[in-house]
């Protein structure tokens, strides 16, 4: 125990230590230019200073904490966007214009959504109707992870991930089955459905804004890889657990009615209608979901403050953060040169872009992988299937370890409450062989 506690006193000891360093090296960036100028450290403190910052917060995010400091990865990502701006990598003037407000507009819509939808008890009522009608163990793996899958294409993985992981968990437990296989069914069919979509995950709702690809137009290329997808996930999940799903018990447990408010779910559902019908038309998605999210909060039903407290602030707060981070990379650091030398990794070719952006996705987490590709996307000559590859990548690649998206983690760390403990390798021996199937199918159907 002692040994424990020293180790984690010398790990907090050098996170401080660390992020010290790394503020004093921003601070002297800033300062070096004025304090002395033409010289060779004064020309290049900022550079240093930018690569630096830039390395130190995607680590940061990657790891999801610093050793030490109570700083979540929302915070480190405001800590590296204003060092940023203090080391002068980046101008403020620039750094306003570096968050793309049109992400972070629809992911603020659909939250919006998907709060009405929660609050009305629309997911809890949708979730007793399929349990009801699931009277075996198979069919109840099909129903989770076609549920989970569909409404994840729509209405944002994190979401449906809060929403159904602890109805599962319940109804599994209750029946006395084993939750795991139905939980894993949450979390990875959460992850391809949400491939589908531009409205699916927060990375897709980021390429949707940077490649303007039309939201029936990028469905129509990546559903099907998504489809396939999810009757992959039922497949291998079965397989690795077949004592679960050999028993032709017939399930019978007691299903309470949920409570919900008839009145508000009908205007949450008619508004969600709405909002996919606006999207499929061409209407710009980040402008028909916050139009929509604005109109729901117009009721006596539920007060907005009940709807605030559903959106993920800390979501928002990390995305214009990234921005600004790697926008102050690109500045700095990023050269004519650099992107001419990126062309020998031949990244205009899918499969090899499929590859950089799955093995990135895991390293330091999907969204901050899809920023720091873009600066060496836009040379490319085909954008359009460039984007696509990156969209379908970085999502499949999620369910790769229990570590690959937010999803997982949230359906764990719910499980973990009540006792159920979902292991690395628990999700590994399904979650590894699903990505490489996946990836392979996705990168063929993109690429042939």
């Amino acid at each position: 125990m002692a040994g424990h506690g020293g180790l984690r006193r010398r790990s907090a000891t050098l996170g401080v230590v660390f992020a010290v360093t790394i503020v004093l090296l921003a601070l002297a960036g800033g300062l070096a230019p004025s304090l002395l100028p033409g010289t060779l450290v004064g020309r290049d403190a900022q550079s240093v200073a930018a690569a630096a910052i830039f390395a130190s917060s995607y680590l940061a995010l990657a790891v999801g904490r610093v050793p030490g400091l109570a700083i979540d990865r929302a915070g480190v990502a405001l800590v590296g966007a204003c060092l940023m701006v203090a080391s002068g990598a980046l101008p403020l003037e620039d750094a306003y214009k570096a968050v793309d407000l049109d992400t972070l507009t629809l992911l603020l819509g659909m939250m919006i959504v998907v709060a009405n939808l929660r609050l009305s008890g629309f997911f809890a009522q949708a979730s007793a109707w399929v349990m009801r009608r699931a009277h075996y163990p198979l069919a109840l793996l099909a129903a989770v992870t076609t549920v989970a899958g569909v409404f994840s294409a729509f209405l944002v993985n994190d979401a449906i991930c809060l929403v159904l992981a602890p109805p599962v968990l319940q109804l599994t437990l209750s029946l006395r089955r084993n939750p795991v296989p139905y939980l894993l069914a949450v979390a990875m069919a959460s992850n391809i459905g949400s491939t589908a979509t531009i409205t699916g995950n927060p990375q897709n709702m980021m390429i949707g804004s940077f490649s303007q690809i039309p939201y029936a137009q990028f469905t129509a290329s990546l559903a099907p890889v998504a489809l396939v997808g999810l009757v992959l996930a039922f497949v291998l999940i079965a397989l690795f657990h077949r004592g679960e799903f050999a028993s032709r018990a017939i399930l019978a447990a007691e299903i309470r009615e949920p409570r919900t408010n008839r009145v508000l779910m009908l205007r949450a559902l008619i508004a969600t209608v709405v909002l996919v019908a606006l999207f499929f038309t061409g209407q710009s998605p980040a402008k028909a979901a916050i139009v929509i999210g604005g109109l729901l909060l117009l009721t006596r039903r539920v007060r907005s403050e009940r709807v605030y407290a559903e959106i993920d602030w800390s979501l928002l707060l990390m995305f214009a953060g990234l921005f600004i981070i790697v926008a102050g990379a690109e500045h700095a650091l990023l050269s004519d040169g650099t992107i001419t030398a990126a062309a020998g990794l031949h990244l205009d070719r899918v499969p090899v872009l499929s590859a950089v952006t799955a093995v990135l996705s895991n390293l330091v987490s999907n969204v901050p992988a899809v920023l720091v590709l873009k600066a060496f996307i836009d040379p490319l000559s085909d954008q359009h299937t460039a984007w696509l590859t990156v969209a379908m990548s970085s999502t499949l690649a999620g369910n790769f370890t229990v570590l690959g998206s937010i999803a997982n983690l949230i359906v764990v760390q719910r499980a973990a409450v009540t006792g159920v403990e979902i292991g690395f390798w628990d999700y590994f021996k399904v979650g590894g062989p699903l990505t490489l199937l996946t990836l392979l199918i996705g990168t063929l159907w993109l690429w042939l």
